[in-house]
């Protein structure tokens, strides 16, 4: 949405301010801006990036000019009709705003909810941020060379604050997107006086330290550091605390014998209906999950403690948790009880790969009903994980090994792998939530039941 300001004798000054994202949503946090003052920007350009609901969304600029001021600071949390930026424009608004409508950005709110989704490929990061992504396999970052010096993923405008201050971007841990330093950032920043290395091998450097005198031990030189509570770490606390306060919880698990579904994925790998997925063992697991609610339906729902009702709903928008460098997000697969295990092997590494890049919207992080979370791969056995506010049960899968286990009498080396669910007491019985992980565990046990469910 937008506002007129007074004219002035250079232009017509418009107000931008913070649109309706949709979902219900009342406010956003900006993360960082794009523009600076005094740029020019044409419409449709993205001015600024703004954090809800576990998603960053790029806004695009209702209309041309000249940047006058901008109207909030990176972190601070804005109400939606906020005013956010002053654009200088000699032009009245444009058409699409010409009929006084609310803007809404395209791809988020009530209509976007109802078209059914259908699978894209994630967005390449920009050339600007792709040049000093982080590389996963050695910790260090690729550089592009300009001028014989490296370049550190910022936003123009962290950009231009660093030339100003005297600031070296290699030097600045960003927090924005893919990593990016942001206005705040640079803010944060000491300036650093020693040159860095330049070319592809170029890695960051440590923590500076201090040398004891007396003990000839090595500490420090920074003894704490504080690091503010905003974005996605602050949106999970909330969470956490209302699932904890809330809900009263508890947990069951299983260890099961995952030999079988291992050689059904080792075989379904080489045949052509799967060629070009990854098929991994969580597929699986989410699809006897889904089979295991046609028989339980009462694990999928949610205690409405306002209308004192238990809500049980017939579809399962599946939550997948993701750990991803901004903190953990739970996209969910819509609509989860009609995909095949292909179907499910694309969906779940898809929505993985929007929610790691920060494209996640806030339609693909809502409406979940029943949420998995494998903490396997980070080679643990299981876990206790708190109930998503919400939602009635979520399953943990832990690492899958292989152990002695007695098989057929006899001892051998197998497959094993434990299985843990908690649950929201006030709806779900123990008895309940045991048959219904023994059910899952069955289906895993003897994978050849569940084909008929595929």
């Amino acid at each position: 949405m937008e506002d007129h300001a007074p004219d002035d004798d250079q232009g017509h000054v418009l107000e931008f301010r913070l649109p309706d994202l949709g979902e219900g949503l009342t406010e956003a946090e900006l993360v960082s801006w794009a523009v600076g003052v005094g740029d020019t920007v044409q419409l449709n350009q993205t001015i600024a990036e703004v954090e809800t609901a576990k998603a960053v969304v790029a806004l695009p600029s209702p209309f041309s000019g000249q940047v006058v001021e901008l109207l909030a600071q990176p972190g601070q949390t804005i109400a939606v009709g906020a005013p956010l930026i002053r654009v200088r424009n000699d032009l009245e608004v444009g058409p699409e705003n010409a009929n006084g409508r609310t803007s809404v950005l395209v791809g988020y709110g009530p209509e976007a909810e109802a078209v059914s989704r259908r699978r894209r490929p994630v967005a390449a990061p920009s050339e600007e941020i792709a040049a000093a992504a982080t590389s996963p396999e050695s910790g260090q970052r690729s550089a592009s060379s300009t001028a014989g010096m490296s370049r550190a993923a910022a936003t123009p405008a962290a950009r231009r604050l660093a030339r100003e201050l005297g600031i070296d971007l290699w030097y600045v841990a960003g927090s924005g997107p893919d990593g990016a330093v942001t206005v705040e950032d640079v803010r944060s920043a000491v300036p650093v006086s020693q040159p860095r290395a330049v070319g592809p091998a170029a890695t960051l450097p440590t923590t500076p330290s201090v040398t004891d005198p007396n003990a000839g031990i090595i500490r420090p030189a920074v003894r704490e550091e504080r690091t503010p509570i905003s974005g996605i770490r602050k949106r999970t606390a909330a969470a956490m605390v209302v699932s904890a306060r809330t809900i009263p919880q508890a947990s069951t698990f299983v260890t099961i014998d995952y030999t079988a579904s291992m050689e059904l994925l080792d075989h379904l790998r080489t045949t052509k209906s799967f060629e070009g997925l990854t098929l991994t063992p969580l597929a699986l697991v989410a699809k006897s999950v889904l089979a295991a609610l046609t028989e339980y339906p009462g694990m999928n729902a949610f205690w409405d403690d306002a209308h004192q009702e238990i809500v049980t709903k017939h579809y399962v928008n599946l939550g997948i948790a993701v750990a991803t460098e901004r903190g953990l997000m739970v996209p969910n697969l819509k609509e989860a009880q009609a995909l095949s295990l292909r179907d499910l092997c694309r969906e779940i590494g898809w929505v993985a790969e929007t929610a790691r890049s920060g494209r996640a919207t806030p339609t693909d992080l809502r409406g979940g009903t029943f949420t998995i979370t494998n903490v396997g791969v980070f080679g643990v056995d299981t876990g206790v994980p708190l109930v998503n506010p919400g939602e009635a049960a979520i399953l943990c899968l832990g690492s899958i090994r292989k152990r002695p286990w007695v098989f057929r009498d006899e001892l051998a080396v197998r497959w094993v792998t434990t299985l843990g669910i908690s649950f929201d007491h006030r709806m779900i019985d123990g008895e309940r939530a045991a048959r219904f992980l023994a059910t899952v565990a069955g289906l895993l046990e003897d994978p050849l039941t569940l084909l008929s469910r595929m």
